[in-house]
């Protein structure tokens, strides 16, 4: 276990890491028969071979995707379009583990049959290639195996915030403010090692 690191007043490092992009994505799987979304933002770029991409995906560990994300090894991320608000509450407030959070969102598959929602900016079907441990939550390197841009205008957490109705912003910084007490808790307990790939079947 790690010696924890020193506290750090956010306003040494919050106006540098507000600039940092916040891109809003539902990142969607399939594992088996079960499918289900949640709602991310830590999520960036990880290639400089533009026809090559591949991204950095952090998923907690208490969410039920990571569970389905670990035991397929495949993923999809859906960038939102300015549009999709309602999705913010269907995807980022409850758990599939208590209901198909999209049992009434429209989506199609591709090859790795996680969910591709329709109405996006754009996709990536992706497999995870590896992963690395940082005790509260998984960062998964993925590469996509199909990706398509649709077009429309992305949301960024950074616009979106503002719009949400008054209940949903108070609920969602409840949610958060629970995620960061678990996280103070886990994040020093890493567990290093070489990430399996489930999905190493899948088409190259």
């Amino acid at each position: 276990m790690l010696t924890p690191a020193p506290d750090i007043d956010p306003a040494d490092c919050g106006p540098m890491l507000a600039g940092l992009s916040a891109p809003l994505a539902a990142v969607s799987v399939r594992s088996g028969d079960i499918v289900n979304a949640q709602i991310a933002v830590a999520i960036t770029a990880a290639s400089i071979v533009l026809h090559r991409p591949r991204l950095i995906v952090q998923i907690y560990h208490t969410n039920y995707t990571h569970d389905l994300i670990a035991a397929s090894g495949v993923l999809a991320v859906n960038f939102l379009d300015q549009g999709q608000l309602p999705l913010i509450w269907e995807l980022g407030m409850r758990s599939g583990r208590d209901s198909d959070k999209l049992e009434y969102v429209p989506y199609t598959t591709a090859l790795t049959g996680s969910p591709l929602l329709e109405g996006c900016f754009g996709y990536l079907d992706c497999r995870v290639v590896n992963a690395m441990d940082g005790g509260d939550m998984t960062a998964f390197l993925v590469e996509a195996l199909l990706a398509q841009t649709v077009g429309g205008e992305r949301m960024t957490w950074r616009d979106v915030r503002p719009r949400l109705p008054q209940r949903w912003a108070e609920e969602w910084d409840r949610k958060i403010a629970g995620e960061v007490d678990v996280s103070l808790e886990n994040m020093g307990q890493i567990e290093p090692g070489a990430w399996a790939n489930p999905a190493s079947t899948l088409p190259r």
